[in-house]
């Protein structure tokens, strides 16, 4: 290796090593598993890097040998299973799409097993070529997974799969350089380095955009004045347009989604607790809850002031609407703990009625669906398990647990389900601008 090529190596290993510290800034910070799998991932990227392009041995002659060739060959697979595990965790594929899982847990899986069958089934000069193919279907694998998440509705995951299509050539020259192809000289090799570069900074970049998602959905961060000043949540204007723009991407992808509707009931019974300060205490822990229970990669929007609304993106089926609807429910009735008047910590549980919309593949205007989860969050008030959808069978609201998901016809889509009479004037009650959405 020239002074030249070890000179734009050093600075390729320092950008990165930047990026690893950063990386472990923001874990110190929002300390979450993602934040830590990001890390652990960008330091064996690091590893990679330094181990591929020759550095170590450049610098330290003495590093040569089969255990050197033994680290080239498993740290492509050891990124490889890091990578996608994390990459599995943070586009939440285990929740929103069973290809996506299957795909990135079966390779993070497969790409440690094939490297260890290179270095014990293959000659030595086969095995760095094996794993080289291993690694760059894999990271063509992620770009499909993270376009097609982009398309489900994560904006982030567009990141991902650019910093994955920079990837390619990173991982095509890297190996080209440890397996001394004639030809690669400084100048491609300073190519390869940038685009090294380029792909670990936009997949950081990306990384930290989640986690300062994940700090603001706490509380943590301060936010535009179109989102709510107490839950850092979107108004009810962005979210209708989150939902306009979901509509829009479900002519692409035709998958089912869904839109829950949380209205809190009786506020007064807490204020009177509590005080007005408990009550914005509650209404921060229903907003904290209702996105950790869709994933912090589904918006959460306060539409009106009791009225909470979440989209969820990509559900396996329209039986999974079941579960998630009991799930929201049995989380947001738990006790939650608040300031009362006094200064002490109390007690206080929550009157709510969950209200679960499945957007199937037929088109429906996002008012109606708003209207719907609306209506049906105020029937679920006095259901067992304050979680009702329309069953599509009957069209009439119906406790999540006795819905026949998957009936033989579907109701009409300007079919509004039927709240009891005392419920609707219960709501009206409660609040005289129920329906009414913020601005």
């Amino acid at each position: 290796m020239s002074m030249t090529e070890l000179a734009i190596w050093c600075a390729a290993a320092g950008a990165i090593a930047l990026v690893v510290i950063l990386c472990l800034v923001d874990l110190a910070m929002v300390a979450t598993l993602a934040a830590a799998q990001g890390a652990a991932y960008n330091l064996a990227a690091l590893a990679f890097v330094l181990l591929l392009s020759g550095v170590p041995q450049a610098i330290f002659p003495a590093i040569r040998g089969p255990s050197l060739q033994v680290a080239q060959v498993l740290i492509g697979p050891l990124c490889v299973c890091l990578g996608n595990y994390w990459v599995r965790g943070w586009l939440a594929a285990r929740e929103r799409d069973r290809l996506m899982d299957m795909c990135l847990l079966g390779s993070a899986v497969f790409a440690p097993a094939a490297g260890l069958f290179a270095l014990l089934a293959l000659q030595p000069s086969q095995q760095l070529p094996a794993v080289a193919v291993v690694v760059l279907v894999n990271t063509g694998l992620v770009v499909w997974m993270s376009v097609r998440a982009w398309l489900f509705g994560d904006r982030l995951a567009l990141g991902i799969a650019i910093g994955s299509v920079l990837m390619l050539p990173a991982v095509g020259g890297l190996y080209a350089v440890a397996l001394g192809i004639p030809g690669i000289g400084a100048g491609w090799q300073a190519g390869v380095a940038l685009f090294t570069v380029l792909c670990v900074a936009v997949i950081g970049m990306m990384l930290w955009k989640r986690n300062q998602h994940a700090q603001r959905s706490r509380g943590f961060e301060p936010v535009q004045s179109q989102y709510d000043p107490l839950t850092k949540l979107p108004g009810g204007q962005p979210f209708v347009r989150a939902l306009v723009r979901a509509q829009e991407r479900r002519r692409l992808t035709r998958r089912d989604r869904a839109v829950l509707a949380v209205i809190i009931f009786s506020p007064e019974r807490i204020v009177s607790q509590a005080g007005v300060a408990g009550l914005n205490e509650v209404y921060l822990h229903i907003a904290q809850r209702l996105q950790r229970q869709v994933g912090i990669m589904n918006p959460v929007g306060r539409y009106w002031d009791r009225c909470f609304v979440a989209l969820v993106e990509t559900i396996h089926s329209p039986a999974a609407l079941r579960t998630l609807g009991l799930r929201v429910a049995s989380s947001l009735r738990h006790p939650m703990q608040v300031n009362a008047l006094d200064g002490h910590s109390i007690q206080v549980k929550c009157e709510i009625g969950v209200g679960v919309v499945h957007m199937d593949r037929q088109p429906e205007a996002v008012e109606d669906l708003l209207h719907q989860s609306q209506r049906l969050a105020e029937a679920a008030r006095h259901m067992p398990s304050r979680a009702a959808m329309r069953d599509p069978v009957s069209g009439e609201a119906v406790p999540v647990e006795h819905a026949q998901i998957g009936g033989r016809r579907r109701a009409r889509s300007g079919h509004v389900p039927h709240a009891a009479p005392h419920v609707t004037g219960a709501m009206h009650h409660a609040n005289g601008h129920a329906a009414r959405p913020r601005a």
